[in-house]
């Protein structure tokens, strides 16, 4: 937009409670962060801490412990005497397993190890502790056996190769499906310019943010972002506010009026008073409210390492009770091997595999999808939803103006929108290109315009065959002394944005321009109502305008005019009225209520803050796209509980065979036996979590879906 067109754009709308109007800008924010996916980082892994590096190191981990399971197994007299085959007699052959074994427990078990340790320390016994258990028994029962302190049947070198490597598979592919994009609270300070304008005196001095203090006076440039909190001193400008507020119009701000941090001067430069700084100012605001919102959302216990925690005490009290039947039945030696099988075999080979599969294979089918699971407590979560919340610009309207009816009086509507789009044809502001996008649309010639000019505060005004055109709102029509098109009531009560078009001085038509509804938000809708779930909208903009988009969409409940800073309060509500609610949005100010929410839906095109507060992103802005998430959410616990359920009744059915319950008539689960029982077990669980790939999640075929 040129400098000499951009005052014109002061008093485009005419709205209720508005003595300006003002007009929309495009909802650009996702342009000041289009590139988050370059900052990716990976969030702490519960049970055993890491950043990025982590998966890094747990994939190193398990192809060198990989490599060297091979010997260990080959040469391992329980693996070679259960294929049978023999082992080479050659001189020192009969240490590999051990020394090999041993190198695989201290460096491939450290993880879970020292998992076991922070488990112990939190009394909360789990995965890590289970995993432990096993592989420090198989490992000093093997030491023992080979020693010849112990029956060789102890001698698990083999077992605890493979044991390692299946659970360092297992948590190398659930850490890689944990990884995360950049951090909320990063994205927030990215807002700030890198530099500020001080004015001092008639000098310019360029400072950092930081270094401004209260009663600075800072220049703004028209396209630049505001340092500080502020008040306006000099100038006039629309404001595009859409980074902290999300929604899509300008504001306009002339002297005296407040501005905020991270916001941006569109069209002319400002002269503004910083009033505060820091931690004081509005960004900092919300970004205590992210911050609390995450710390006080509760984070559910793993459902794998609960039933692990389950099994740990399960494994424990069979080898205690293992321990003493065969030790009062007089046979020491028995208990001796019937106690440690059950402990080896109690590990969760199957189990700790179960949920790093289904996670990894979902997030992939997701992300093939358009659906970024950032938080796999979120997927879980997501089946539970019975209330969606959406935020309204830019999730369920395009975020941008768009032309939705044209009136002429005494001419046809065709030739008033032709002339409107040729006074505005050299604007590049949202709602002049709307105009002149909606008369090319119609297929419209757009006649040719000279001595474009523009007054603050009234409109548009250009020669065109001869006679003034001029576009603008209310004020122009008070200056002179035009009565509205009899449609403008109707528009205002839909809290539409209303141009009038004058000819030599005379009204000739007017239009009205709204942010409009995607056509997928109707279906979105619809099949939401299908599956039970309350659909509720929140917006910062007027009753009129989300009571006109509520009702056109069928939307149960509406929050209108909601302040940033309390949208994370209606998610409060909602959950205090017993809801699990589902938040999508896209702005910032979406941000503190994605964090409260039980589920947060970031729309992909949004900012990197939104985003990165959500547990779940959308790549496209299609809000069919949360169906998508219900689907897969679903679909993924389906296939946890399966896995869980043929995971630990694997080891429910086959510890009390390895403890000998069938000792009686004459049964006794083989190591051997069990070891192979495991491992298919293991493959059950691999198979089942790669139907998760069969899923459809375009939203068209979701949306369909009852």
């Amino acid at each position: 937009m040129n400098a000499d067109q951009s005052p014109h754009l002061h008093d485009h709308r005419s709205g209720p409670g508005h003595d300006h109007g003002t007009a929309p800008t495009h909802h650009e924010h996702h342009e000041h962060h289009e590139h988050h996916e370059h900052h990716e980082h990976h969030d702490e892994h519960a049970g055993h801490g890491g950043h990025g590096d982590h998966v890094a190191q747990f994939r190193r981990l398990f192809w060198i412990n990989l490599a060297l399971a091979v010997p260990v197994v080959a040469l391992s007299p329980m693996f070679a005497m259960l294929l049978g085959y023999e082992i080479p007699a050659a001189p020192g052959l009969a240490w590999v397993a051990p020394l090999l074994g041993t190198v695989m427990y201290v460096w491939g078990g450290r993880p879970f190890l020292t998992g076991a340790v922070s488990e112990l320390r939190s009394r909360r016994p789990g995965m890590m502790l289970l995993i432990a258990l096993a592989i420090t028994v198989a490992f000093l029962a093997s030491w023992g056996a080979t020693l010849g302190l112990l029956h060789h049947q102890l001698e698990f070198w083999w077992e605890l190769a493979l044991l390692i490597v299946i659970m360092l598979l297992g948590h190398w592919v659930e850490m890689r499906s944990l990884a995360q994009t950049t951090s909320a609270l990063d994205s927030l300070a990215a807002l700030l310019p890198d530099e500020a304008e001080r004015l001092e005196g008639e000098d310019i001095v360029r400072v950092s943010p930081v270094e401004l203090r209260r009663g600075d006076l800072v220049l703004v440039r028209p396209g630049a972002s505001i340092p500080a909190d502020g008040t306006i001193r000099e100038g006039r400008a629309e404001v595009d506010e859409s980074m902290v507020t999300g929604e899509s119009r300008t504001v306009s701000r002339s002297p005296g009026d407040p501005v905020v941090a991270g916001t941006v001067a569109t069209d002319s430069s400002l002269r503004v008073e910083v009033t505060a700084t820091g931690d004081d100012t509005a960004l900092a605001g919300i970004r205590r409210l992210v911050q609390e919102a995450q710390s006080s959302s509760s984070r559910a216990q793993r459902i794998a390492d609960t039933a692990a925690g389950w099994l740990f005490w399960f494994a424990l009290g069979a080898a205690v009770v293992t321990t003493i039947v065969w030790s009062l039945l007089g046979m020491p030696d028995e208990a001796v091997i019937r106690t440690i099988t059950v402990l080896v075999i109690a590990c969760p080979h199957a189990l700790g595999l179960a949920i790093p599969l289904v996670v990894s294979l979902a997030t992939e089918r997701a992300a093939r999808g358009g659906v970024l699971v950032k938080d796999r407590l979120a997927l879980e979560a997501m089946r539970t939803v019975d209330a969606v919340l959406f935020d309204k610009t830019g999730t369920l309207t395009r975020g941008e103006p768009t032309v939705t009816a044209v009136t002429g009086q005494g001419v046809e509507a065709a030739e008033v929108l032709a002339l409107a789009a040729a006074a505005e044809s050299d604007s590049e502001h949202p709602l002049a290109r709307a105009i002149v996008d909606h008369a090319r649309a119609e297929g419209l010639r757009i006649p040719t315009a000279e001595g474009i000019t523009s007054a603050p505060a009234l409109g548009v005004s250009a020669r065109v065959d001869g006679r003034e055109i001029q576009v603008g709102g209310p004020r122009l029509l008070e200056e002179a002394g035009a009565a509205e098109v009899p449609e403008a009531a109707a528009w205002r009560e839909k809290g539409a944005i209303i141009l009038h078009v004058l000819r030599d001085g005379a009204v000739i038509g007017g239009l009205e321009l709204a942010d409009a509804v995607r056509p997928e938000s109707r279906e979105a809708v619809a099949a939401l109502h299908a599956r039970g779930i309350e659909v509720v909208m929140i917006t910062g903009d007027a009753e009129a305008v989300a009571r006109s988009v509520g009702s056109e969409l069928g939307i149960d409940r509406v929050f209108a005019g909601v302040r940033p800073e309390d949208k994370s309060q209606k998610v409060e509500q909602l959950q205090r009225e017993g809801r699990k609610v589902a938040m999508v949005g896209d702005g910032v100010n979406d941000a503190p209520a994605l964090a409260q929410a039980d589920v947060g839906i970031a729309i992909g095109a949004g900012t990197d803050v939104a985003i990165a507060s959500a547990g779940v992103v959308l790549a496209s802005s299609d809000p069919r796209s949360v169906l998508s998430v219900i689907e897969l959410s679903r679909a993924a616990y389906r296939k946890m509980t399966q896995n869980l359920w043929w995971a630990a009744g694997y080891n429910l059915l086959s510890v009390p065979l390895a403890a000998g319950i069938l000792a009686p008539i004459g049964f006794v689960l083989p190591m051997s036996v069990g070891a192979i029982l495991m491992s298919l077990s293991t493959i059950v669980v691999a198979l089942n979590a790669q139907l998760l790939r069969r899923l459809d999640l375009r939203p068209e075929a979701v949306s369909r879906t009852r």
